[in-house]
Formats: structure tokens, sequence, C-alpha cells
């Protein structure tokens, strides 16, 4: 069988057995296509031929292109999985991966806006334009709600059920869940609703149920999601901002707030509170950080 056959196989082996998510399954793909480029490169046509020393040698390979280890490790574990799945259905005899291990990648605490910057970005005078409405809205559900582009995105306009005050939301693995409304977001989405929505719509093409449309009237990509955060981050100075640092940034300020981490747990849909808690370490390094700004002797303090 062919390299790009087998390939397929354990892709098709995830969706359909493993009940992966069409998006973890383009991204084990996309992984997978990097390391099958590189094994074009080393002239490696067969995966039964792949060694032990050619993975290190792709792991080298990634490092020197300026990945970092959790990324590396990321697409070992897809090669990982991708030979597992090939030895136990007999197409390949061992799994060259297998006794691979990285070193555990330095804790990183996820990137955050403070109230301030994120009260900058979103109180910036909006033009009733569709475009303009639609960003808006999209900017403060992102922050108002925790949500992730793909749940986002996946926003069908039935799911606004604002009169009650919550989104409905589909996220990882399908689950669906409840999400609070901000005011301030419920109101961007009425206007976009009311007056941006319907200039985007096509009159004779195929109705749409999605929220956020893009100019052809078709549902909003993850990508323009992307590139509209990180220009609204470059109007406040704030270089490269990431859809995830709203939803980040949301969970520290109700945190800070003193909600409860469950709530926050289930707003963001986590499924295991330990995700969550990770937002514990974010607040409390931004209340030393507050102290030792205002404190006239908190210089002599360790660092942390």
């Amino acid at each position: 069988m062919r390299r790009e056959d087998m390939v397929r196989e354990y892709l098709v082996h995830l969706r359909i057995e493993r009940g992966c998510s069409p998006l973890t399954a383009e991204a084990y793909g996309a992984d997978l296509a990097d390391f099958s480029a590189f094994l074009d490169r080393c002239g490696i046509a067969c995966l039964g031929d792949v060694e032990r020393e050619t993975v290190v040698a792709y792991e080298a390979d990634l490092l020197e292109r300026g990945y970092a280890t959790s990324s590396v490790d990321r697409r070992v574990s897809a090669i990982k999985g991708l030979f597992r799945f090939l030895v136990r259905e007999g197409l390949v005899r061992r799994n060259p991966a297998d006794t691979l291990q990285l070193p555990k990648a330095p804790e990183r605490l996820p990137d955050v806006l403070s109230a301030s910057q994120m009260d900058e970005l979103l109180s910036a005078p909006v033009e009733r334009a569709p475009i303009p409405l639609r960003n808006r809205a999209i900017l403060e559900v992102l922050y108002g709600c925790g949500l992730r582009v793909s749940e986002c995105t996946g926003l069908d306009v039935a799911d606004a059920v604002l009169d009650e005050g919550y989104l409905r939301v589909v996220g990882k693995g399908g689950k669906e869940r409840i999400a609070p409304v901000s005011g301030a977001a419920a109101q961007a989405l009425e206007e976009y609703l009311a007056e941006g929505r319907p200039l985007l719509v096509r009159p004779h093409a195929k109705p749409t149920p999605a929220t956020f449309l893009n100019a052809r009237g078709g549902r909003l990509s993850r990508q323009s999601v992307h590139a509209l955060v990180a220009d609204a981050g470059r109007t406040i100075g704030v270089a490269n901002l990431h859809p995830h640092t709203l939803r980040h940034s949301f969970a520290t300020h109700m945190l800070e707030g003193g909600a409860d981490l469950r709530v926050i747990q289930e707003i963001l849909g986590h499924a295991d509170i330990s995700t969550t808690q990770v937002y514990t370490h974010v607040s409390r390094a931004h209340l030393r950080e507050e102290y030792v700004k205002a404190h006239p002797r908190a210089r002599a303090l360790p660092p942390s």
C-alpha cells in the first residue's frame, strides 16, 4: 500500500473509530503531511523503511526550523499513533517512534490582556457597516463568552438565544453547552444581526444558517477570524493577538472577579477541571506583578 493511502486509512480510523472531530483529524493530517515531505527529502518512499534514526532526524529538522518543543512533541505523537495503527493492521512490522521520549516542555502560562487593554480593544467607535459590525460582534463574543474560534465560526443564528441571555455552543467532540452572553456581547450581536448580516446575505444564494458571514455570504472561516483579531490587536499596540488570548483573558478576568472555578470550567467547556486550573496560576502571577509595581519594598522579593 502506498504511503499516502496508509496515512489516509489512519485518518479515517481517527474519525470513525476514535471519534475525533474533523478539526482534530485535519491537524493530524497536516502534521503527517509535513513528516511525509521530510521522508521525500530523505528519499524514503515506504513507511516500512522508516527507522528510529529517521524520526530522530525529523525531530532535529523541526527544531532547526524553529518549532517549539511542544510542537515537536505533538508531531512525534502523531507519528507514533500512525505507526501503532499500521502495526496493528499488519501493514508495517514495527513502530520506529515507540521508544522515543522528548524532554517535557516547560509549562507556559497562557497570554492574557489586562482588563484595561480589553476595554480599549472593545470601546473603539464602530462604523455602521456590515463588516465592522460583524467584527465587533466576534470580538465581543470571543471575550464575553470565552469561545474557541471554531465554536464562534460554528454558531448559527438560531444558537443566539439573546432574550434569555445565552448561546448554544457546540464544542470539542460535538458536545453542546450553554454559554452566558455578556450585555455588551448581546448588544453587539443584536446590532450585527439586525443591521450587518442582512447586507452580507446574497439574494440568490442558497440560504445559510451561519451567524457570521463573509463578504460572499458564506460562513466565515477560522482563518478570517484569526486575521481580524490580529488586526484589532494592532490598533491597541498588541502584536500577533490570537483569538485564544481573548478566551484566556475571559477566564482570567472571571476568576479575578471572584467566579467559581467550576463555573468557569462549565462555561469554557473543559472536560477536566485541571485544564481550567491553569488560570489560577495566571491570576497569582498577575497579582504578584501588580504588587511588585505598587509596593515600594516589592523589588526585594525573590523571583517567583
